[in-house]
């Protein structure tokens, strides 16, 4: 049976180079990609590069278990270091935001926390499916981007372009 994923990425560190490599490696594990704009972003947390991130939906026959695996890998794939901070330049972060429309505490919190709290997970979810309805408020991405305090984090369309390896 095929799952609707929508994964974040994002990058601070040569991030062209890791958003690209993060990008390619997820088109090979997932086959077509559906992407976001990719957006530019001041460091959340800590004082660092700007981030490059975005959205990107793909469909899976694999477990919530076996994305989040195939998610770890291609992190490590491309050097990131996992360490006791939760906020620090990242290589790659890939993140499982939604999977269709589960609820979960486990194997992980699903659908994704910081959906509701960070403009650059928030407004690539709105670019990409608009009528998405989050499965616990219940209000579509479209609708919760509207009602975000765009105060809080600044982001800006980046001058980068990401190309299909399969087109």
């Amino acid at each position: 049976m095929s799952h609707f994923i929508l994964i974040s990425v994002g990058s601070n560190i040569d991030k062209e180079k890791h958003t690209t490599a993060g990008l390619n490696e997820l088109e090979l594990a997932f086959g077509e990609l559906g992407l976001s704009p990719i957006y530019e972003s001041e460091s959340v947390g800590f004082t660092g590069a700007s981030f490059f991130n975005l959205v990107v939906s793909a469909s899976t026959d694999m477990s919530v278990d076996e994305v989040c695996r195939v998610l770890k890998k291609i992190e490590d794939n491309n050097g990131r270091v996992r360490g006791a901070k939760k906020f620090a330049s990242r290589t790659l972060d890939l993140d499982l935001l939604t999977y269709d429309e589960v609820v979960s505490q486990e194997p992980i919190v699903l659908p994704r926390e910081e959906i509701l709290y960070n403009a650059f997970v928030l407004q690539p979810l709105a670019d990409l499916v608009p009528t998405h309805k989050h499965p616990i408020v219940k209000k579509d991405y479209r609708s919760l981007w509207a009602d975000y305090d765009k105060q809080k984090q600044n982001l800006w369309v980046a001058d980068y372009t990401w190309s299909s390896t399969q087109s």
